[in-house]
């Protein structure tokens, strides 16, 4: 048997689309496990980026908190989780969150840095105060690099969230876990097919949302450039 028969059987499979176990159920609940850690790292990492690009201070500590956020396996952080805390939703929570937390904070902070100094310049000497040379000149145009890195975190988080099954937890890894404890191979890959479909409508919906965010002449100049 080949992938793809493998990924017709699982689909074509009625059995599959009903109960606590079916794909809607499983996808509702990977759905919600992303969004819910995407908030919580966003909530933290966009703050905390604005401010210190802004005022061009704490790229260092930036660099440090990005290295060591990349450098802690997923998976080993959700089993320490684990055993510290026990069973519930703070477990699965933590690595998703710790994963998604340096590519929003360090590329809102690159983004905010990359901003032309002239028009901030002006906007200054024109009397506006901090707050809004910050969200009505400097991040406009940083928009486009900022989505790019919740984008990033977003891919990063839907394809991770298949750790929440280890800890009996559900989502689309359930699939994958417990097709691999049965050694029912066409629950793994129809599994790992939902789990690329996702990443792949997380990608159409960044890519929405800067169409429709992103001023066209911001868009323009990025082109250009």
């Amino acid at each position: 048997m080949n992938v793809l028969h493998y990924i017709a059987s699982f689909f074509a499979d009625a059995a599959h689309w009903h109960g606590y176990d079916g794909i809607p159920a499983r996808l509702a609940e990977h759905v919600r496990y992303s969004l819910l850690a995407l908030a919580l790292a966003t909530a933290v990492a966009l703050p905390l980026g604005l401010l210190t690009g802004h005022y061009g201070r704490g790229g260092n500590v930036l660099a440090l908190v990005a290295t060591a956020g990349r450098a802690l396996p997923s998976f080993g952080l959700l089993v320490l989780m684990f055993i510290l805390l026990g069973f519930g939703l703070v477990p699965v929570m933590v690595p998703l969150v710790v994963l998604a937390l340096p590519p929003v904070l360090v590329t809102t902070y690159e983004a905010m840095r990359s901003v032309d100094p002239s028009p901030v310049d002006a906007a200054r000497g024109m009397g506006m105060g901090e707050a809004r040379v910050l969200f009505q000149v400097e991040l406009p145009v940083a928009l486009p690099l900022i989505l790019s890195g919740v984008r990033s975190a977003a891919i990063q988080i839907v394809s991770t969230a298949t750790i929440a099954a280890y800890v009996s937890f559900g989502g689309l890894g359930r699939y994958i876990v417990d097709g691999l404890y049965q050694l029912d191979y066409e629950k793994v890959v129809g599994g790992a097919a939902l789990v690329a479909a996702l990443a792949l409508v997380t990608l159409g919906v960044f890519w929405a949302a800067g169409r429709f965010a992103v001023s066209p002449g911001v868009r323009h100049a990025g082109r250009r450039t």
